[in-house]
């Protein structure tokens, strides 16, 4: 049952429809609840499914139909890739297939043509793996064929079993550098890679492929965003996009990867402040969308308006920031904490708390689906909008809260400076008047330890303006702006 409710979850409109439509055609009697039964999850209903379908408690009956609904969706799912992405590797295999066939039923000339089609096809496409299997098979029947020379091509399979095994090792490393990411909270990023690409002997050069390049780069990111540091990536990141940048050629043929890789380094541009830089690579991104018939347009349309909305609030065009995200229909959590981030910003308190009072899920909810450092984003942004709307009652109850549920978090996690900005929050609380007192100045000053206004990352900074626009009775968008180096316009 889980496995099905998750499975929907991933699911688009299109995709649902899609999913019951093929429902339909496969089931040969009317009364099959199948169907019934998706769209009741659909609907978020997954209590006495069994009653409402059976009229009646049918455990068995249900477990059954629980089965088989799971496996159409994974067959669906399935089809639904094999359709897609990967329709060229899926051909060159076909083409290998063949090849032997024809090799059995002694069609020799067609299965040399065949198996060198699949050679051709699949070298650009960086399919190691596939071409061990081609060159094992023209091994086997070179001595059918007087132009293929025995020793080039397993001089040339050797070359490739090496770059094979790269990628299995780099496969493995992946693995291990996610495992000492999150056992070793506050080692640097680079180091933990560079170490242990050391001890599986992988060198970043332009044989790893875009697969490859994009796992290290979203691993690099997420290890950035649970550390708060995308300064320290950032000449990693550049570094692996200019091996991207050499297998141009190709991106047509790793059109998601590709995609993939230049939000992940927008992203990284704009929470290092890189404001112009970030909107090229979304520019970028834009772009390769509407290609193929804008086949991932709907993949990454989500992704795209969030880039947009976030540089051109920080950069003084809030207004447009707004609109992209308010016409963007969606139940996006992020979207949904980054127009309360946008409102709160302009002064527009009560339209901001109201979006944080609908997120009506536990803590412990959104940590599971959304992550901790979104949860105290939320919880960070919800005390600030109750001090400005003067519930001081409730403001007391909040900071309580956030000190018992993120005390010891935000320590292991090396982020002290939350808990003092909190601290801080409650003296403000206690007495506004004083913030604008030079001893309290002072304290502020002494209370943080900053890394550089440039390393410093955007949505710390973001924070912290709020405490320096009541320190300096300034507006909050205005201070905000001057902190990340714009100015409004």
């Amino acid at each position: 049952m889980q496995g099905i409710v998750a499975i929907v979850s991933t699911l688009t409109s299109d995709e649902k429809q899609e999913f019951v439509l093929q429902l339909r055609r496969k089931n040969r009697r009317t009364d099959t609840k199948n169907e019934k039964l998706f769209k009741l999850i659909d609907v978020g209903k997954t209590e006495d499914l069994d009653i409402q379908l059976y009229g009646k408690p049918a455990r068995n009956s249900f477990h059954a139909l629980c089965k088989r609904l799971q496996d159409s969706l994974i067959d669906f799912v399935a089809s639904k890739s094999f359709a897609g992405e990967t329709s060229e590797e899926l051909e060159i295999l076909k083409l290998l297939l063949a090849s032997r066939i024809f090799f059995e039923k002694k069609l020799n000339k067609l299965a040399f043509k065949t198996l060198e089609n699949a050679e051709r096809m699949a070298i650009p496409l960086d399919l190691y793996s596939i071409l061990n299997e081609i060159y094992h098979t023209k091994i086997q029947y070179a001595h059918l064929n007087t132009n293929w020379i025995l020793e080039e091509i397993i001089e040339t399979s050797k070359k490739n079993m090496k770059l094979f095994q790269q990628d299995f090792h780099l496969n493995r490393a992946y693995a291990v550098i996610k495992s000492r990411l999150k056992n070793t909270e506050h080692s640097s990023v680079s180091n933990i890679i560079q170490t242990t690409f050391s001890e599986f002997h992988i060198e970043i050069s332009d044989t790893l492929t875009y697969k490859s390049l994009f796992q290290l780069m979203e691993l690099t990111a997420t290890a950035a965003k649970a550390q708060i540091d995308f300064y320290a990536i950032s000449p990693f990141m550049l570094e692996l996009y200019d091996i991207v940048d050499k297998k141009s050629s190709l991106k047509s043929k790793h059109r998601f990867y590709h995609l993939s890789i230049l939000n992940l380094l927008a992203i990284t541009q704009f929470r290092n402040k890189k404001f112009a830089v970030s909107m090229q690579f979304t520019k970028e991104m834009e772009q390769e969308m509407q290609k193929e018939n804008n086949l991932f347009y709907k993949r990454f349309a989500e992704k795209l308006a969030t880039l947009k909305a976030l540089n051109y609030n920080y950069t003084g065009e809030h207004a447009k920031a707004l609109t992209i995200l308010e016409d963007f229909k969606s139940d996006s959590l992020d979207l949904k904490l980054l127009i309360a981030m946008c409102l709160f910003q302009q002064g527009n308190f009560s339209e901001s708390y109201q979006i944080i009072k609908n997120l009506r899920h536990t803590d412990t909810w959104y940590e599971k689906k959304m992550g901790w450092v979104w949860v105290v984003k939320k919880n960070l942004i919800e005390i600030l909008l109750l001090t400005e709307l003067d519930k001081l009652d409730l403001v007391l109850v909040r900071l309580q809260q956030f000190k018992r549920r993120f005390s010891r978090l935000l320590q292991n996690k090396g982020e002290k400076r939350v808990l003092t900005f909190v601290k801080l929050i409650s003296r403000y609380y206690e007495n506004p008047k004083q913030v604008t007192t030079e001893k309290f100045k002072d304290e502020v000053e002494n209370s943080f330890e900053w890394i550089g206004k440039e390393q410093e990352d955007i949505f710390v900074m973001s924070f912290y303006a709020w405490l320096k626009s009541k320190m300096e009775e300034a507006d909050l968008y205005e201070v905000t702006l001057e902190l990340v180096g714009q100015k409004s316009t």
